[in-house]
């Protein structure tokens, strides 16, 4: 193909929660490590530009020589790779690495001693120990400065030590008087490069925690020469980062800034990094979020930064709200999150950010389904269901960000709440109203915060005006929705859910080992009362779908079956119950294995199923006597976990399918439903995504944007595109853009 049916509009992921995982090049890339992946990202335009392959990537830093053209991640497959830029794409340059491009190498221990080893005849020996730490030593950085190395190393004492070393051949002898106060001097020997000494230059105390990540300000060019600024950023569990400095007249280090973040309920700094020009900084959190902020070149102040951001571990689930503006999405993380494209006046390019996170539980999250432009039913691993409606806050600042016209009436705005909170030990989020925010003030400002009370606060709701995506602060706090039912009925763990076209039911099935559990239940949506329980399978029903047309749902189970059920007439049936319409038993069954996922065709008439044995089929005459295969069985070659059919036509009128592989690959089909099944010619392969473009892990879910056109852009041309989300066990959301006309 000419050019890539497929093009990558939107990535979203985290960082791995280790330490030392991110590391900002000379170009203005950042590369972090993000499952077994390294994703390279540019904060100052907010693009996402490649995910690397790396299978079990824990670490990762980057080296180079010259222009910057190469970089090293290292896994816990116990492999390093070194990445080479080639052509504007990154490849593989080599996977085994002996050695290292020190001269001098400096290691921390859990001996809390900062060991110094130098290269000897192509073999590493130890000349020297460095003591002072208290406890582990979590991080250690050199620097170079007027022909002397300068190392800085951290620990869990919550202390930063500054060490100096220098040729003492090429120091001249001190002259000792009783005024004069000399470090003590560690000195050692080289083979053939004379006499070193190591000394002690500071000890930076600042921090309340463990101190995780250290950075030298990255060397500078003025004019012929290259400089080094001294200027040391660490990062610390406290949630704070500082940069420290000599002060100009005395020399003696102290605090030049203190950045970091406040509220929610996660745990601080892994890793910090620092821009070339030094105008920006850059942690990494124990939840895995980018946290970024600049210097306002014009005040001076440091400021935090819109960055990218992402679940920090396996995405089950996820759905377009039915406007297709944005996506919400549920992880094994135990959140839930909200997408959208970012418009701004003034600027060509749309960018998409997380907005929003509805839900922040104490269970991993498995599925959700939309119910409404701004309602949503969600199950996690419990047995019970819940269901959250947007608030005030959100919905302006969603209109704010998005540039969308009035989404609500005047009334319906005034009638929600401002936003939601969670109660202390507590998993369901609070409303939280006007009159709510006048009494919390009150109260915070008579509040003795010494009192037993307050040693597990609620998380209080501060409203924003937002006119650009929240930070990570406010992601945790101030953007939650109120949880305005509980559903209870199922007696497992929930896995999938579904509604109908017009909102109006929700299905929803948990785990089961046995049949009595199998159950699907569907609920109303007007009363959130339990309607029906349709009985069938024997096992777990992992995926379910209605029709477009609301008159049919389908359901896939573990037990390699599929269940059709048909809805009664809602003209002479007010509660338009289902009853069993058609189903496969193991005898009729194609698949082989168990079936993981369903769609239907737009016009109602087919659906399709996808297997662990490889293989995609599908069903038509839906609303005929019988239902039965109308395709050849289409062999994908590896377990296929997710399909989802366009609701557009291509141009030759045939239908477009996703399909979502184990590997992590998403192939396009083009399926036309023909009479002769048997040469295999219905099914067509069209387009698939690259390394770059795949997933790394299973892929989860699959789902077509409800409208053509790209999110956030405008035109008449925008007919002729359609988008795909996909989710990921490799904590990655995707979203891209097909142009269905050139198919």
């Amino acid at each position: 193909m000419a050019a890539p049916v497929m093009d990558t509009c939107h990535v979203s992921c985290c960082a791995n929660r280790t330490p030392n995982v991110v590391s900002w090049g000379r170009g203005g890339l950042i590369a972090f490590g993000t499952c077994n992946s390294v994703a390279l990202y540019n904060p100052q335009c907010e693009i996402f530009y490649f995910m690397l392959r790396h299978y079990l990537f824990k670490r990762k830093l980057s080296v180079s020589a010259g222009p910057e053209t190469q970089l090293v991640s290292g896994g816990s497959d116990n492999n390093v790779v070194v990445w080479e830029k080639q052509d504007g794409q990154v490849c593989v340059y080599n996977n085994n690495i002996y050695g290292h491009l020190f001269p001098v190498l400096a290691c921390g221990g859990d001996d809390s001693r900062v060991h110094l080893y130098v290269q000897l005849n192509g073999q590493f020996q130890r000349l020297l120990t460095l003591s002072g730490h208290e406890d582990w030593v979590r991080c250690v950085e050199w620097a170079t400065k007027d022909g002397e190395l300068w190392l800085a190393s951290c620990s869990q004492d919550c202390l930063i030590r500054v060490w100096r070393l220098f040729a003492k051949a090429a120091t001249e002898p001190v002259q000792q008087t009783d005024a004069v106060l000399k470090m003590k001097e560690n000195v050692f020997q080289v083979s053939g490069d004379g006499e070193f000494a190591v000394t002690l230059e500071t000890v930076l105390a600042g921090h309340e925690n463990w101190v995780y990540g250290i950075h030298w300000q990255p060397p500078c060019v003025k004019g012929d020469s290259v400089e080094q600024p001294l200027k040391l950023l660490s990062a610390s569990v406290d949630k704070t980062m500082i940069l420290w400095g000599p002060e100009e007249d005395s020399g003696m280090w102290v605090e030049l800034v203190r950045v970091g973040e406040v509220g929610g309920n996660t745990l601080g700094f892994y890793g910090c990094q620092m821009s070339p020009d030094g105008f920006m900084i850059l942690a990494h959190a124990f939840h895995g979020a980018l946290h970024l902020w600049h210097c306002d070149s014009n005040q001076g102040e440091w400021r935090p930064s819109v960055v990218i951001s992402g679940h920090f571990n396996a995405v089950q689930d996820l759905s377009w709200d039915p406007e297709g503006d944005f996506i919400i999405t549920v992880g094994s993380d135990q959140t839930t999150r909200l997408f959208t494209p970012w418009t701004r006046n003034g600027r060509s390019e749309i960018t998409w950010h997380e907005i929003s996170r509805p839900q922040i539980h104490g269970y991993d999250m498995q599925c959700l389904t939309m119910v409404g432009r701004f309602q949503f039913v969600s199950g996690a691993d419990e047995k019970v269901l819940r269901v959250f409606k947007a608030p005030r806050n959100f919905v302006e600042s969603f209109a704010n960000i998005s540039l969308c016209a009035c989404l609500l009436c005047v009334q319906d705005i005034a009638d929600l709440p401002e936003g939601a909170s969670t109660p202390a030990l507590g998993l369901s989020n609070k409303a939280v109203f006007q009159g709510d925010l006048t009494s919390q003030s009150s109260q915070q400002d008579s509040e003795d915060f010494n009192s037993l009370s307050n040693q597990y606060k609620e998380s209080y709701f501060q409203p924003l005006k937002l006119t650009e995506p929240p930070t990570e602060d406010d992601l945790l706090q101030n953007t939650l929705w109120p949880e305005v039912q509980k559903l209870y009925g199922h007696g497992f763990e929930m896995f999938c859910l579904a509604s109908d076209s017009e909102r109006t039911v929700v299905a929803s099935a948990c785990k089961a080992s046995k049949s009595e559990h199998a159950a699907i239940l569907l609920w109303s949506t007007t009363s959130w009362k339990q309607l029906q329980s349709l009985p069938c399978h024997s096992l777990t029903v992992t995926q379910m779908a209605f029709s477009p047309n609301g008159r049919l749902l389908l359901a896939v189970s573990r037990d390699r079956t599929w269940s059709l059920w048909r809805r009664g007439n809602p003209d002479t049936d007010t509660e338009a119950s289902f009853s069993l319409y058609a189903n496969t038993s193991k005898d009729t069954a194609v698949h082989t294995r168990i079936i993981w996922s369903c769609d239907w065709s737009s016009d109602s008439k087919y659906f399709v199923t996808s297997s662990r044995d490889k293989k995609v089929v599908s069903v038509g005459e839906c609303e005929g006597e019988s239902v039965t295969p109308c395709s050849s069985v289409l062999d994908v070659g590896d377990s296929a976990t997710a399909v989802s059919i366009c609701p557009y036509l291509c141009s030759d009128q045939s239908y477009l399918l996703a399909v979502g592989l184990e590997n992590g690959k998403i192939v396009l089909y083009k399926w036309r439903p023909s009479e002769d099944l048997s040469s295999g010619s219905d099914w067509s392969r069209c387009g698939e995504t690259d390394a770059c473009q795949s997933h790394t892990l299973t892929v989860k879910r699959l789902r077509w944007r409800p409208r053509p056109g790209r999110a956030g852009h405008g035109g008449n041309e925008e007919r002729a595109w359609v988008q795909l989300a996909s989710a990921g066990a490799d904590h990655v959301v995707k979203i891209f853009n097909i142009k269905i006309s050139a198919l």
